[in-house]
């Protein structure tokens, strides 16, 4: 059966030099679907049918979890602010699956088709296949976004990193620094209002506090409010006002003015830990994060090398501060700062990206470590960055190169002294 459609799809492969586009999306398909025919034949003593695309595709599926968790949260965090459905995560489970769906959906659609369209028109403009890359880019870039970002600015993000951080170096395997942390960047930086604040975190409100009330679009009240009705389960309802006392305010907010008894006075050590926050889509369920490292780790697609020392880095820093204790912010007890912000999420799919990363065993000890402690002196000593991962990971990127020199160089050393 599977000689019989292989067969069939090389009968209408498209000329390449007649069709370069068609006959790009045609290889990226044919490629995605089959795994390679032939294997390296002499030399080797390890043979298999496993190519990137499928490495890619392990760690899209790593990330499924955060997808699921990160739809639900975005429903819960909504109605949270009109204080319905909010003992637990699965009161009103359909309105807030559904109302996640249609937030998130659109997100990850634009992604796709501007990162996967300037892949597809590079590809067929060099005759080349597709590269494989933006399998986990777009992927990952939906999930480190707010909820409510508008798609405009989204596009723009992933046209500016996709070209200028990948395409302009050569392609896949030869980008500077993590194209989806670049995408990201470009958003807190260009537009810093739509991925700062307290406003951008819940969806779905006109304001995020006092006079603020439910919207919804034409979808939720034509065609899901209907179906909802029919089967007898509760509706959408626009105009509901959001609670008062409400804020969105994410933890890393709140500690940047007020410390850790301003980030309990709203959240619980358990919300922040499962998750039940406002932040960026995919970044808020630790233990979902966790089986996602895992699942990456034990299929040897990402460096726990780099995990671990991230973990130290942050813990020494963290210390350091508790011992300093100049202001609130420092004093947040160590611990505390994994279960606030994006810290597993950057250390688990971020810092792990094995192009720009530290390629040495010693240097991925050294370049998780120093992720880890300057991505909170970033964090706790300024506040207009509340997040110090992104800068902390991207810096470190344009280092790795170095790190990997230096550590090189230290291995001829000792070699060339035993020599002698």
């Amino acid at each position: 059966m599977k000689d019989t459609l292989i067969k069939f799809f090389e009968r209408i492969e498209p000329d390449k030099e007649k069709s370069p586009l068609l006959h790009t999306a045609y290889d990226a398909f044919f490629t995605f679907a089959f795994t390679p025919k032939t294997v390296t034949k002499d030399g080797v003593h390890i043979r298999d049918g496993m190519d990137l695309k499928r490495t890619m595709v392990i760690v899209v599926l790593a990330l499924q979890l955060c997808y699921l968790f990160g739809t639900l949260n975005i429903g819960h965090q909504h109605f949270l602010a009109l204080g319905k459905y909010d003992d637990n995560l699965l009161e009103g489970f359909h309105l807030k699956l559904f109302y996640g769906l249609v937030q998130i959906l659109p997100i990850w659609v634009v992604t796709h088709v501007v990162g996967l369209g300037i892949e597809f028109l590079f590809a067929a403009k060099k005759k080349h296949a597709v590269e494989e890359g933006f399998l986990v880019t777009g992927a990952l870039i939906p999930l480190i976004m707010p909820p409510d970002i508008p798609l405009w600015i989204l596009s723009l993000s992933i046209v500016f990193a996709v070209i200028l951080g990948k395409e302009a170096f050569g392609g896949t395997g030869m980008n500077v620094v993590n194209i989806a942390l670049l995408a990201r960047v470009f958003v807190f930086f260009a537009y810093p209002g739509t991925i700062s604040g307290d406003e951008v975190w819940v969806a779905g409100l006109t304001k995020a506090g006092e006079g603020g009330m439910a919207e919804y679009g034409w979808f939720h009240l034509n065609v899901l409010n209907p179906l909802f009705g029919s089967l007898g389960w509760s509706q959408f309802e626009a105009g509901l006002p959001v609670i008062d006392g409400y804020s969105g305010a994410t933890p890393l907010a709140l500690a940047s003015k007020g410390g850790w008894d301003a980030v309990m006075a709203h959240y619980s050590p358990a919300q922040m830990f499962w998750g039940f926050i406002p932040g960026s889509i995919g970044e808020t369920s630790k233990p979902f994060i966790i089986i996602g490292a895992l699942t990456l780790i034990m299929t040897g697609i990402a460096s726990w090398r780099i995990m671990v020392s991230m973990v130290l880095g942050m813990a020494f820093m963290g210390l350091l501060l508790n011992a300093w204790n100049f202001d609130a912010y420092m004093n947040i007890p160590w611990y505390q700062h994994f279960s606030m912000g994006s810290f597993l999420f950057a250390m688990a799919f971020m810092a792990t990206d094995p192009v720009t990363a530290a390629s040495t065993n010693r240097g991925k000890w050294i370049y998780g470590f120093l992720i880890g402690m300057i991505g909170l002196i970033i964090r706790v000593m300024n506040p207009a960055y509340p997040e110090g991962w992104m800068l902390a990971i991207l810096f470190l990127n344009v280092f790795a190169p170095l790190i990997d020199h230096f550590v090189l160089q230290s291995n001829i050393n000792k070699r060339m002294q035993n020599v002698q």
